[in-house]
């Protein structure tokens, strides 16, 4: 291989690499652990650090039952996400519901934190507008950074 070749070669390498790197280290996905509350719930969180410093925040959930269904029965779900800097901050309420196609209860949410969040967990409560989360944790991720 012609020298000019090698290191264009190389410089693109290296380029692609450092590329993907960077990004990756940018972005974390982790699963929620099994729930004893909701044994078939499972889902995903997905954090991504935008250009702007800011923390996308990406979670899916599967086989979340409806809080009504709880015992005791709950009336919402309560998302919420631990920062180091800040402590713990509502996210937002989440419901579960399935298609016209499919059994599958499926629940979603999407926002963003100026806040670097070290964990997310989902409570059942009574009130959608609780300060603090209450004891009825039902599924939460271990610490991600």
């Amino acid at each position: 291989m012609k020298p000019q070749l090698l290191r264009l070669t190389i410089c693109l390498f290296l380029l692609m690499a450092g590329t993907y790197f960077s990004s990756s280290a940018q972005s974390k996905k982790v699963s929620f652990n099994t729930s004893s509350v909701v044994p078939g719930a499972e889902g995903t969180v997905k954090v991504k650090k935008d250009k702007n410093g800011n923390y996308a925040i990406d979670i899916n959930i599967v086989n979340l039952a409806e809080p009504k269904g709880l015992t005791p029965p709950k009336k919402v779900y309560i998302v919420w996400m631990e920062t180091a800097e800040k402590g713990i901050k509502s996210v937002g309420h989440i419901n579960s519901s399935s298609s016209m196609f499919s059994k599958t209860k499926k629940a979603s949410i999407e926002t963003a934190s100026s806040d670097k969040p070290v964990r997310i967990f989902v409570t059942a409560e009574d009130d959608n507008n609780v300060e603090n989360p209450g004891t009825v944790v039902v599924l939460t991720t271990d610490s991600f950074w």
